[in-house]
């Protein structure tokens, strides 16, 4: 297996590494518009079955002679660039998968499918954490139920040590925190699909000591395509994101202002977008050098089995990797890119077009998360107060 990664960010330094040790992996190319010094846990690597290439993803003459050479494409860089990457990933005739995180691209992605069969390849989009890992989840709950009723995902990613007023630092992308907090989330309601503001009807979800009470709120993008998947046939399904107590309100707050505005306004004679000084500012002070972070993920899947009752559930609390400097977020994310690529170059993922939940063997999933330390719970209290 020769692999390609796309991005040498976070979550792509995360899949490089996990794919790096496979020893079936013959060689990782990490590739990137510019690469700087890569992190410490790549730097033994280098030279020897990992390469890297200075890659502009724009230039498709460039990104189909460094496809071809590849079994398989993991891309960690920003989702807007997923489509045309699939497309060329399609005519190369390899394997792709990505963070996604735009279920219109998806849906995109999705109108390949023909294509990809006649290839005998598969594409895999939305392969993160939320979208993602929670999918595939949901998906087995869902699988152990007669009927289900309900389905509700929880995934935050947060600081081990939160620090006012927000008590969040930055695990991926503010600009995408951000959007999240702007864009109206997709859920299934009494069998229907329709959507709910973001930050909205929050609830309290409490985790084991030291993580405590938590409070979730609707953030978009996490249902993916299983809303448009089981509209009609799951009376309610939603997602929400995770944070530490009053984040959400003061969120609302300065969404509710303006400070999260795309348009511009005059400012002293210049055009100024709000969120771009909210971004630049906030984030400054929200990137916390050296701080730990962890990920807490709660799964509720309700319904029937047998004529009963029933609920399946499951729960994860990671934290950063003191051993090898891997944040949680990059365990959580970059590793579920990396396994669902590996999934694909063996031969395990059908061709096509299909998000995690629709293609991923999830028991064999969570054995491979646990072997990497990530260890997805079942919880088996019945019933389940979130």
């Amino acid at each position: 297996m020769r692999m390609l990664v796309l991005g040498a960010g976070l979550q792509g330094s995360a899949c490089a590494f996990d794919l790096l040790r496979n020893p079936e992996v013959e060689h990782v190319v990490l590739a990137d518009v510019r690469i700087g010094t890569l992190p410490a846990f790549l730097q033994p690597h280098i030279g020897g079955r990992l390469s890297t290439a200075e890659l502009d993803v724009r230039n498709h003459d460039a990104v189909r002679e460094v496809m071809r050479e590849c079994t398989a494409v993991c891309s960690a860089i920003p989702y807007y660039f997923n489509y045309p990457l699939a497309q060329l990933a399609v005519e190369c005739g390899v394997h792709f998968t990505d963070l996604g995180g735009n279920t219109e691209i998806v849906l995109q992605q999705k109108g390949l499918e023909a294509d990809a069969e006649a290839k005998g390849v598969s594409i895999v989009p939305d392969t993160g954490l939320a979208p993602g890992m929670v999918n595939v989840i949901a998906q087995l709950g869902i699988s152990q139920l007669d009927e289900t009723e309900s389905v509700k995902l929880y995934v935050g990613g947060l600081p081990q040590d939160p620090l006012p007023p927000l008590n969040y630092q930055i695990v991926y992308s503010l600009e995408g925190v951000v959007d999240y907090y702007t864009t109206e989330s997709l859920v299934v309601r009494n069998g229907r699909r329709t959507t709910v503001t973001a930050l909205s009807e929050l609830e309290s979800v409490r985790f084991p000591e030291p993580v405590g009470e938590l409070e979730a709120f609707h953030t978009a993008g996490g249902l993916s395509t299983m809303v448009f998947r089981y509209e009609g046939k799951i009376r309610n399904m939603e997602y929400k994101t995770l944070r530490y107590p009053g984040h959400a309100k003061i969120m609302e707050a300065i969404r509710d202002l303006g400070l999260l505005s795309l348009d511009p306004v005059d400012v002293k004679g210049q055009q100024v977008v709000p969120r771009d000084v909210f971004v630049k500012v906030a984030g400054e002070k929200l990137r916390k050098r050296g701080g730990k972070d962890l990920v807490a993920l709660r799964v509720v899947v309700s319904g029937k089995k047998d004529g009963q009752d029933a609920q399946r559930a499951w729960q994860l609390i990671a934290r950063y990797d003191d051993a090898n400097g891997l944040t949680a977020m990059m365990q959580t994310t970059g590793f579920t890119l990396s396994i669902t690529s590996q999934l694909q170059a063996m031969g395990v993922i059908r061709p096509g077009v299909h998000t995690p939940d629709e293609c991923m063997p999830a028991e064999r999933y969570l054995q491979m998360l646990a072997e990497r330390g990530v260890v997805v719970e079942p919880l088996s209290v019945e019933p389940l107060s979130v």
